[in-house]
């Protein structure tokens, strides 16, 4: 299976090179024209991509992750079927189809703590 990444890069790479081969056969003042063009335009392109990725980039993925848990039961203390740490929740943990958790004498985490 080719990914999106895939494809770019190797439609990139088809698109410079049949630019370069027509350039090779043209004229040397529309060559000139016309690369300069494309130079601007891809000028342009790279910056706007540049912005796009340090967007996205900046985005924070979940790097905790609990997921389809079993359940969790505890006299004393405490039963953790989520994620449980000593940050603020921040966005890089995430809880999902967390299990059952019981605490007789404690506490019961099942999501994010």
């Amino acid at each position: 299976m080719i990914t999106l990444r895939v494809a770019v890069l190797s439609g990139t790479g088809l698109l410079v090179a049949a630019l370069g081969a027509w350039l090779a056969v043209v004229r040397w003042e529309d060559g000139d024209k016309i690369a300069t063009s494309v130079s601007a335009l891809a000028a342009v392109a790279a910056v706007g991509v540049s912005v796009w990725a340090a967007l996205h980039a900046s985005r924070q993925q979940p790097t905790l992750v609990a997921s389809r848990t079993g359940s969790a039961t505890t006299r004393r203390g405490d039963a953790n079927t989520g994620v449980k740490t000593g940050r603020a929740a921040d966005g890089s943990q995430r809880a999902e189809d967390t299990g059952d958790a019981r605490s007789t004498d404690g506490d019961a985490n099942t999501g994010i703590q």
